[in-house]
């Protein structure tokens, strides 16, 4: 996660001294923050050897890992927190890893851009997909293998019998309860087994 102000509101959503996975950690900034700020500790897991490196310099614990294959060597609760921030959206098997990770924590943060922003549907409105600080990729070039909204998680979530603790979209560091698949560019969602 590279926005400053989403890591922060993300942080909040996690419980001082949590022991926290986080999935798809990329340089290892959030959970550097999560350990430092919230008294937390924890994973991250990452593929990437840049990132790898970049989390080992600021002290983060991490595993290399492709998250395609499952988080089978974790146990059931071995987390209070599994985050995956700006992961979902690239994960092929993305309903498995929605279900590994309220299996191997007791609660799960999952945030991702959502697609239904009214600045994206205007883009698409007028023929091209969209380009932006959330999302800012060419459609031919994005390592994005699928996009969602708020709106389609939430049934995503629902079908796979999990409860949603709290979902809301965000604006920098704000959350936005009203009408969020429209307003904004992020979606974020703290879930259990139901």
């Amino acid at each position: 996660m590279s926005d400053n102000h989403t890591m922060k509101a993300i942080a909040q959503l996690v419980p001082a001294g949590s022991r926290v996975l986080d999935l798809g950690c990329g340089d290892g900034a959030l959970l550097e923050y999560l350990q430092k700020e919230r008294g937390c500790s924890g994973y991250g897991v990452e593929l990437d050897d840049a990132k790898l490196l970049a989390c080992a310099k600021r002290g983060v614990n991490v595993l290399q890992m492709n998250l395609d294959r499952g988080l089978s060597i974790f146990a059931d609760d071995s987390f209070d927190v599994v985050l995956q921030i700006d992961t979902f959206q690239h994960l092929r098997n993305a309903e498995t890893m929605l279900k590994e990770t309220v299996r191997v924590g007791r609660a799960g943060i999952i945030a991702f851009p959502n697609f239904a922003h009214w600045g994206n549907r205007l883009s698409v409105l007028r023929g091209r997909m969209p380009v932006t600080r959330r999302m800012p990729y060419q459609w031919y070039d994005t390592p994005n293998i699928r996009v969602g909204t708020l709106k389609d998680f939430e049934i995503l979530a629902l079908k796979n019998r999990l409860r949603i603790r709290d979902s809301f979209g965000l604006i920098q560091d704000k959350p936005v309860r009203f009408l969020p698949n429209l307003r904004a560019a992020t979606a974020v969602f703290h879930l259990e087994r139901g």
